[in-house]
């Protein structure tokens, strides 16, 4: 018996030895993750008063899924766009309203997630809200998807108006019905900000900031949000509503690749 229990023992001990050798090669991986560098910071630590409903971190999004590189649902922009969004946040709740940012700092994997989503013609799950007509094999021709994204440098953010106080966004439940993301508000996925005459992501050409069929309030919500940000720094992306620059950009020509997480930050 003696000897049974010394064989377990040294098998236990094998065993936990094997263990820490297969284990070590994903921490030393781990370790090796790129981080962020100076310059970059979270959104909250700059001003915890911006709602942040980080899309990707979900699977409400085009791709059905939570995208690649989103480790915590939190927004991180370089330190004057974020620094930008504060003094918009102040101006905006005098007014009644709160900023709303859905995507901010993009990882390159993500973007790279978007692509190969895209080259899958047979995966259409999340057609019938986001891009109901448009054929997804013109998602590149008609500059939806693309291997590169302004959000990768670290200045670019997505974002909307809520009036406040903030009702509650009802959740997303995967496999529920889809309604056109054009839709009228009452009949579209609740969201809590105001009527931009689409939702967020809608590829379509109604998202198009200054569209002429977007009329009354819609359109004034829309420049409501683009002359609160046009006035300090920010360029709208004309194809989407919600889609802003900050500018210059602390990092014009880098486009990043670190996880979307609080550790990014440590330094």
């Amino acid at each position: 018996m003696p000897r049974l229990a010394a064989s377990l023992r040294a098998l236990a001990l094998s065993v936990a030895a094997l263990v820490a050798a297969t284990a070590a090669p994903p921490a030393a991986a781990a370790s090796s993750e790129p981080t962020a560098p100076e310059g970059f910071v979270a959104l909250r630590d700059v001003d915890p008063t911006i709602l942040q409903e980080m899309r990707y971190f979900t699977p409400h999004n085009f791709v059905g899924e939570p995208i690649d590189g989103y480790r915590q649902p939190m927004c991180i922009l370089t330190a004057p766009a974020a620094k930008a969004l504060h003094k918009a946040q102040v101006s905006l709740l005098r007014r009644g309203y709160s900023l709303k940012v859905y995507d901010c700092y993009r990882p390159q994997r993500a973007v790279d997630h978007f692509v190969r989503w895209a080259k899958d013609l047979d995966d259409q799950a999340m057609k019938g809200e986001f891009y109901p007509q448009v054929d997804k094999t013109r998602l590149f021709e008609d500059g939806y998807i693309a291997e590169k994204s302004g959000h990768s440098r670290g200045s670019t953010v997505d974002l909307t108006i809520v009036k406040v106080p903030a009702r509650p966004t009802h959740p997303y439940v995967p496999g529920q019905p889809l309604v056109e993301c054009y839709a009228p508000k009452e009949e579209r996925f609740p969201d809590n900000s105001v009527d931009m005459g689409t939702g967020f992501d809608c590829f379509d050409t109604l998202s198009h900031t200054l569209d002429p069929r977007v009329q009354g309030k819609q359109r004034a919500n829309r420049l409501l949000l683009k002359g609160t940000l046009e006035r300090l720094g920010f360029t709208n992306l004309p194809e989407e509503w919600w889609h802003f620059t900050y500018k210059p950009e602390l990092y014009p020509d880098t486009y990043f690749d670190f996880p979307v997480s609080r550790h990014s930050l440590s330094r």
